[in-house]
């Protein structure tokens, strides 16, 4: 949150005359006005972004007046915020502009790009642009979108589906389809091919991630677990996964914001959210015992668990893979994925009530305004179900006799 006091009023600037050097007048947060010898005054943003200090021009004063630069000041900072570089999407934004004043595939493809571009996550919109560069704009990117036909766009897809990357073509699919729609939106096309191609694709052979869903063979991964060897920070992720079973993703890129241990909780922002929306993880006393073991030697950080390379980037999205692989389990038996589908099919067997278990696994909620009221819906029963597996996992990894009913069929 931006502080609300600032160096810099409307008199002061008024006031400030040029010098023989340049000199900078500091407003707060990374704003500044520099000011130079000729009398030019250039309003500049430094931020840091990837390890690397940056500056972002805006404007020169009193052409843009000190609340429109700390205006333009807080959007960069919500930019950096949820993971975008402002200048990248800045860059891309006048990109899409310019190309947006023709209507070619590629133009309004761009447009449409870069109006989505500020809610993506980085890695999202590098996956979208590339694709996008690579499969569709050498083919059609300079035909007029409103000329473009049902077979025309199929006979590309099938170049993609030609490379046996079938889940690739589906996606690229789906994309044309958000890229007419909007076209037909903005009055640059009548209508919307991709809807007539329902079907034409080969389907999608549904892959399922490996897991261990028996207790018995789940129990022998969690003493693997223990006895891991490796590295402190792999060992305290490991041991964390099986207890709130968030995707890979999520818990490698854990920041220790997002944790509050004397509440027990930790909350995800929707930007690292798969389904992009908050999402609340109750900590189980074990979970909360493993960070506190681990607050020492990370939480001065902002990573939970940093790159054993680098503190300023969190765990390879291969770490845990990779331990899994040194304890004995190859890609056949279990990933870090498979934690989430062991905890939901024992859950379920044991009777807890699905959508409990649902909202745990921040699965989709196809309706945005029951979404948005269900981020804490069944809070108070999502809580005592994740005390009661982490019990569970322990009774399960200490060979104790587990009686269901005892963790089961929450009220």
């Amino acid at each position: 949150m931006t502080s609300k006091i600032h160096s810099l009023t409307d008199m002061r600037l008024r006031n400030a005359k040029p010098a023989e050097k340049p000199y900078k007048l500091f407003d707060g947060a990374g704003l500044y006005l520099h000011i130079m010898p000729a009398g030019g005054r250039y309003w500049r943003f430094k931020y840091r972004f990837g390890g690397k200090e940056k500056l972002l021009a805006f404007g020169t004063y009193p052409e843009s007046s000190l609340s429109e630069a700390r205006e333009r000041r807080d959007e960069a900072r919500a930019l950096l915020r949820a993971g975008s570089d402002p200048s990248f999407v800045r860059r891309e934004q006048k990109r899409a502009a310019e190309q947006g004043a023709v209507n070619t595939f590629e133009a309004v493809a761009r447009e449409w790009y870069g109006k989505r571009l500020p809610i993506l996550a980085p890695a999202t919109a590098e996956k979208i642009i590339r694709s996008l560069e690579r499969d569709l704009f050498p083919w059609l990117g300079q035909r007029p979108i409103a000329e473009i036909t049902a077979p025309e766009l199929l006979a590309t897809l099938r170049r993609v589906e030609g490379r046996n990357a079938i889940e690739t073509a589906h996606r690229v699919h789906q994309c044309c389809g958000q890229i007419f729609r909007y076209a037909v939106a903005t009055g640059r096309a009548e209508r919307n091919p991709s809807a007539d191609l329902r079907g034409a694709l080969a389907p999608v052979k549904t892959t399922h991630r490996a897991a261990i869903t028996e207790p018995d063979g789940f129990a022998e991964l969690l003493r693997a677990i223990d006895g891991y060897s490796g590295s402190f920070i792999t060992a305290s992720a490991l041991r964390l996964a099986p207890l709130v079973f968030v995707r890979p993703g999520e818990l490698r890129q854990a920041e220790w914001t997002e944790i509050d241990l004397e509440r027990a909780e930790w909350r995800i922002p929707a930007a690292r959210m798969k389904m992009r929306a908050d999402h609340i993880v109750p900590l189980a006393q074990q979970s909360v015992a493993i960070l506190r073991e681990l607050q020492p030697l990370t939480g001065q950080g902002h990573f939970v668990f940093p790159s054993l390379r680098s503190v300023k980037r969190p765990m390879s999205d291969n770490t845990i893979n990779a331990a899994l692989r040194r304890l004995g389990y190859d890609k056949t038996q279990m990933t870090g994925h498979g934690f989430r589908a062991a905890a939901s099919s024992m859950l379920n067997e044991q009777g807890w009530n699905g959508d409990v278990i649902e909202r745990q696994l921040a699965h989709a909620e196809r309706n945005k305004v029951r979404a948005a009221y269900n981020r804490a819906e069944h809070l108070h029963q999502r809580r005592s179900m994740m005390q009661a597996w982490a019990d569970y996992l322990d009774a399960l990894r200490d060979g104790r006799k587990v009686v269901i009913g005892h963790f089961g069929r929450a009220a």
